[in-house]
C-alpha cells in the first residue's frame, strides 16, 4: 500500500507566529519545515485551488473570490483526483463549499465555522476514517477555520480597509491575532495527538500548512488580507511530517503550488500527460539535500480599494525571489521594488534605482501574466 495523506490547513496562519510558537517549534523538530513558502494568493479560494492543482489561477481560471466555478477541471487534474484514481478514500471538511476543488472527493462536508467544535468534529472524522479504511488508503483534508472565524467576526464585519480606528490600535490588533493563533495551536496539538493515539502517523504523510497570513495593521489599506501582495500575508508555514523524510529546514524560497507535485512524487504517482502541465515542481530534491535552482513565486490578488467587495479579476500582482520582490499595482499602473534581505518589512520602495533586477523581474512577471491555457 501507498502512504496515506492528511492535510491540516490552518486558515490565516502567520509564519512569524509559527516561528515563535513552542507548539510549532516541536513540530519543526520532527518534520521537513519550509520556512520561505509563498502562496499564490493571499486569500483562501484562489490559494487552495492553486495548491490542489499545482498551478497558478491565472491559468486554471480560479484567480479571485468569484471564480471557483471557472476552474478548468477538464484541463487541470487535482491532487484529490490523482488520489481517488489510486483508490484512496477522500474526505474534505471545509468552512465553505467554494474553498477547494470538489472533484475527486468521496465526501465533501461543510462545517458551521461559528458553531461547530472543530477539535471534536475532526477527531470524529479521524476515528471514522481509521475504522472504515482498514486495508485501504485515505486522504483527509481538514480545514481549521478558527483564525478565519475570529477575523471575520471581529475585523471584517467591524472595520474597512481604510478604518483609521483599526490602524490606530496596533496593540489591540496584535493581541487579537495572538489569541486566535493560540486557539489554532490548541486545535493542532489536539488533532496531532489524536492522530498519534490512533496510530495514523505511522503510515501517513501529514502536511500542516497555512494558506495565507493576516494583517495586524502593517500597511494602511489592508485590515485583514487579500488587498496587497506584501510578505505578512504571502509567506506561509509548511511542515511535512513523515518518518520517510529527513528532519530539515528548507530556507530557499518554495511555493504552495509545489506541494501537489511533491506529494505525488513522494507517493510514486506520475503526473498525467493528458492534462495541462503544472507550474509547481517537486521539492523532494531540496528535501534530500540536492541543490536545485530557485523558482520565481508569482502572486496576485484583487484590491477592492474603496469598494466593499473585491474585483472580479486581480489588480495587484507580484513576482518574488528570496532576495527581491516586484509588485505591480495594475489598478493605478504603479510598481514597487523591495530588497527583502535588507528590508523584510517592505518599507523602502526601490523602483527606478535597481534597474537590472527590476527589468528582470518585470520580464518574468509579464511572461507569467501572459501565459494562459
Amino acid at each position: 500500500m501507498k502512504k496515506n495523506l492528511i492535510i491540516l490547513m490552518i486558515d490565516g496562519g502567520r509564519l512569524d507566529f509559527a516561528q515563535n510558537s513552542s507548539t510549532f517549534e516541536k513540530l519543526k523538530e520532527k518534520s521537513c519545515f519550509l520556512s520561505q513558502s509563498v502562496t499564490y494568493a493571499p486569500h483562501t479560494i484562489a490559494a487552495m485551488h492553486a495548491m490542489f492543482s499545482g498551478s497558478y489561477g491565472s491559468r486554471t481560471g480560479t484567480n479571485s473570490y468569484w471564480s471557483t466555478n471557472k476552474f478548468k477541471k477538464n484541463k487541470f487534474k487535482t491532487l484529490t483526483e490523482y488520489l481517488h484514481e489510486n483508490e484512496y478514500y477522500t474526505h474534505a471538511d471545509v468552512l465553505n463549499k467554494l474553498i477547494v476543488p470538489k472533484q475527486g472527493f468521496d465526501e465533501f462536508i461543510v462545517h458551521d465555522e461559528d458553531n461547530d467544535n472543530l477539535i471534536l468534529r475532526h477527531k470524529a472524522i479521524l476515528e471514522k476514517t481509521k475504522k472504515i479504511c482498514t486495508g485501504k488508503n485515505y486522504f483527509l483534508y481538514l480545514h481549521c477555520s478558527i483564525i478565519h472565524t475570529g477575523i471575520k467576526n471581529e475585523v471584517l464585519n467591524v472595520y474597512g480597509n481604510f478604518s483609521q480606528e483599526f490602524f490606530d490600535n496596533a496593540e489591540l490588533n496584535w493581541n487579537r491575532y495572538t489569541r486566535l493563533f493560540k486557539e489554532a495551536e490548541n486545535y493542532l496539538e489536539s488533532i496531532l495527538e489524536e492522530i498519534k493515539k490512533l496510530e495514523m502517523d505511522k503510515d501517513t504523510m501529514i502536511l500542516v500548512m497555512s494558506d495565507h497570513g493576516v494583517s495586524t495593521g502593517e500597511k494602511f489599506g489592508e485590515h485583514a488580507y487579500a488587498a496587497f501582495c506584501y510578505d505578512y500575508t504571502l509567506r506561509t508555514f509548511t511542515y511535512f511530517l513523515t518518518p520517510d523524510l529527513p528532519v530539515i529546514e528548507i530556507k530557499n524560497q518554495t511555493r504552495t503550488i509545489d506541494f501537489m507535485p511533491t506529494i505525488l512524487e513522494y507517493l510514486k504517482i506520475p503526473l498525467d500527460d493528458n492534462f495541462s502541465h503544472v507550474n509547481g515542481v517537486s521539492l523532494l530534491p531540496y528535501i534530500h539535500g540536492n541543490p536545485v535552482p530557485e523558482n520565481y513565486a508569482f502572486t496576485e490578488t484583487g484590491n477592492p480599494l474603496q469598494e466593499k467587495t473585491p474585483p472580479k479579476e486581480p489588480n495587484v500582482k507580484s513576482v518574488r525571489t528570496s532576495k527581491w520582490k516586484l509588485i505591480y499595482n495594475e489598478h493605478n499602473d504603479t510598481k514597487e521594488l523591495y530588497d527583502l534581505e535588507k528590508d523584510p518589512d517592505e518599507n523602502k520602495n526601490l523602483i527606478g534605482t535597481e534597474l537590472e533586477i527590476e527589468n528582470t523581474l518585470w520580464e518574468e512577471l509579464v511572461q507569467i501574466m501572459n501565459t494562459r491555457d
